[in-house]
Order: structure tokens, then sequence, then C-alpha cells
């Protein structure tokens, strides 16, 4: 599968974004959804007093901030072929069968992967570092590989 990927990448010549380009933009996206968080909270993060009282309230919004990632993951990859931090490193996610920018369903579906990875100690990102194509597990589930835009 993976040979059948890199061939077909290599006639339409497409390059497969480095994993260099690939962390960079995961942290920009991160940071960007940090701050959204810390700013819908603003008004309870400023009432803190102890670092204690902010782990607890960050870990009391944690299921919404899963689903803002998803939601972001989603929408981003469905409309533009990649997120912010994505398109800031010149890189973009394809599906592998149509080399097009992926549906719907394949971007929600990388998106709630994507969350499953991170939980199991983004085992998922480690997994794309050992294979020739550089997929994910939310790339392989979604059928999709991150090209040089």
């Amino acid at each position: 599968m993976n040979d059948e990927i890199l061939g077909q990448l290599d006639r339409s010549q497409l390059q497969l974004a480095t994993m260099k380009k690939r962390s960079v933009a995961f942290i920009i996206d991160e940071l960007l959804l940090s701050a959204l968080l810390m700013i819908m909270l603003w008004d309870a993060f400023s009432a803190l007093t102890t670092w204690e009282e902010m782990i607890a309230l960050t870990n009391a919004y944690v299921i919404e901030y899963m689903v803002i990632k998803i939601i972001y993951q989603t929408l981003f990859v469905y409309q533009y072929g990649a997120t912010i931090g994505k398109i800031a490193m010149k890189i973009r996610v394809i599906e592998v069968r149509t080399l097009a920018t992926p549906i719907f369903f394949s971007a929600f579906n990388r998106g709630v992967f994507r969350i499953i990875s991170e939980m199991i100690f983004y085992m998922g990102f480690i997994w794309a570092m050992y294979n020739p194509a550089r997929q994910t597990w939310h790339d392989k589930t979604a059928r999709t590989v991150v090209v040089d835009a």
C-alpha cells in the first residue's frame, strides 16, 4: 500500500511533507487552540491564584477542548485541506485515492482519530516516523497523506 501511495504521489509530482514541517504545524495549531481556550475561560482563569486551581479548571474543560479540536481539524481540513498551522508551513492534506482535498467524512474521521492518537501517548504520530508514506493513524483511517502545498 505504501509503495502504491508513493508511486501515485511521484506520478503526480507531489512530495510528502517532512516530519519537521508537520511538527511545526502541530505546534502552531496547539498554541492557537490553547490560546482560544484561555480566551474563552479568561474570566475564570483571572480569578485563580494557584497552579493547582488552574490545572483543575483546565481539566474541567477537557471534553469541550477535545470537541473544539475535532471541529477545528475537521472544518479546516475539509474547507482548505489544511489547518492554520499547515497553511503557515505550506503543507496540505489530500486523499490518497483522489489526490484532492478530503471530503467531510474523511476530514471528520481524521479529526476524531487524531484525538485518539493524542490520548494514547501520541503513538499515532510516532507511527508516522516509521511509515514510508509518513502516515499517522489518523491519516491511515481517513486514507489521507500530507504533502507540500
